[in-house]
């Protein structure tokens, strides 16, 4: 995985910008990262933070721009789901503004009870930093 090509490409998403580079990194070293390559070049990346016993967020899915439209984040999304670690969860959630269809096909649907669910967001936590 080539941490500053993450850490760039994040950087321009709706998702984390603003975010530091030093944070990605850190938020990469406590996730099971996985790189979609052509040769040496990483042209795909997903992440997924777990217990890998009972639950897991996927979250940085992306594809670069180039060779988006060929399927590659269809199968880059099969491979996390069918990773043995983490495997047989209860429970996957994941983030999305855009991309609903994709991964309806995967079974992900809106929550059954989002009045069960909270946060505590702080997007002006980076800001200083």
């Amino acid at each position: 995985m080539d941490r500053e090509l993450v850490a760039s490409f994040l950087a321009n998403t709706y998702w984390a910008q603003g975010v530091p580079p030093a944070t990605v990194h850190k938020s990469l070293d406590g996730s099971i990262c996985f790189s979609l390559l052509e040769a040496d070049r990483q042209i795909g990346f997903a992440r997924v933070v777990s217990d890998r016993a009972t639950i897991a967020y996927l979250g940085d899915v992306f594809v670069v721009p180039e060779y988006r439209g060929k399927g590659l984040g269809t199968w880059l999304i099969e491979c996390v789901l069918a990773h043995p670690d983490p495997g047989g969860l209860r429970r996957w959630i994941l983030v999305t503004r855009d991309a609903h269809e994709i991964y309806r096909k995967f079974g992900f649907r809106p929550l059954s009870r989002p009045e069960g669910f909270m946060e505590l967001h702080n997007p002006d936590v980076y800001r200083d930093a």
